[in-house]
């Protein structure tokens, strides 16, 4: 496995934390995590994908070792969430990247595709996300993100995580360890709990509709869908409408997962490569 590196870049006013695989000047792949979770996600999958590209996996504020913002209201919002993926490209000097997003992550890639700076993007793959969230999706996401829990132990979060995130599909054991690894920080107690601010749950109802079948249409960029089967956040018929409009994407359907697929396995991984490899 290559072994990462770690950064943390300024942009508009606050501390990007980085984790990028690869070489600097080759083709650049940037990877956006979902609402709750890091950077560090990707790892196996930034790793491999690593011997063609440089790969590029942020924590978007509020999440992981970034900085957490002042003024959650107005940053906390996916318009804001690409205005810093946009800096993040100027700090590397980055003309256009292949876009990856998980959840969140695809919402702000589709948010760029389908603006002013659509350009930037060589193409956008969106894993388990389309323009349309079911409320009950939306629920059940903001009944556990926007309290989170306190452990007493490493050995408890991680059988929370595990049971929690268990729609992400069949995972290695280390995949799990990592995970439960840089997703947890100490309280004042010594407690354990999630290493996100708990405000990035304001996002769900101020962008409860941040993308639109109007936005989706406007899209050009080449797409490509990933979704978990059994996802709650997909649905078939958004799927079909998917590929009927906007950029009008090809799809990947993964049968053993819910929302939102890890693509960790080898198997996931190079399917990820070929859809690059047509698309880039």
């Amino acid at each position: 496995m290559t072994e990462p590196r770690f950064a943390f870049v300024p942009v508009m006013d606050h501390e990007i934390h980085v984790t990028e695989w690869g070489t600097p000047g080759a083709p650049a792949l940037l990877m956006m995590h979902g609402l709750a979770r890091t950077g560090r996600d990707f790892d196996e999958i930034a790793a491999s994908l690593s011997d063609t590209y440089h790969v590029i996996c942020p924590d978007m504020i509020g999440r992981g070792l970034s900085s957490w913002s002042t003024n959650p209201d107005v940053e906390y919002s996916v318009e804001y969430y690409a205005g810093i993926a946009s800096d993040l490209m100027d700090h590397y000097r980055l003309d256009r990247v292949a876009w990856f997003g998980t959840s969140l992550g695809g919402q702000i890639g589709m948010r760029i595709a389908s603006g002013a700076h659509a350009d930037r993007l060589t193409c956008c793959l969106l894993n388990d996300i389309g323009p349309e969230v079911p409320d009950a999706a939306i629920d059940r996401i903001q009944s556990y993100v926007g309290n989170p829990p306190k452990f007493d132990s490493f050995a408890t979060a991680e059988t929370w995580l595990r049971d929690t995130y268990s729609p992400f599909g069949p995972a290695s054991d280390a995949f799990w360890h990592r995970m439960a690894r840089c997703s947890l920080r100490r309280l004042a107690d010594g407690q354990l709990t999630l290493h996100y601010d708990p405000a990035i749950i304001r996002q769900l109802a101020s962008d409860r509709r941040v993308m639109s079948w109007d936005r989706w249409a406007r899209i050009t960029t080449p797409c490509h869908l990933f979704h978990g089967a059994l996802s709650d956040l997909v649905s078939s018929d958004t799927v079909d409408r998917m590929r009927r409009s906007g950029s009008k994407p090809e799809t990947t359907m993964l049968p053993d997962c819910g929302h939102a697929p890890t693509l960790s396995r080898e198997s996931d991984i190079l399917r990820v490569r070929q859809v690059l490899n047509e698309l880039v």
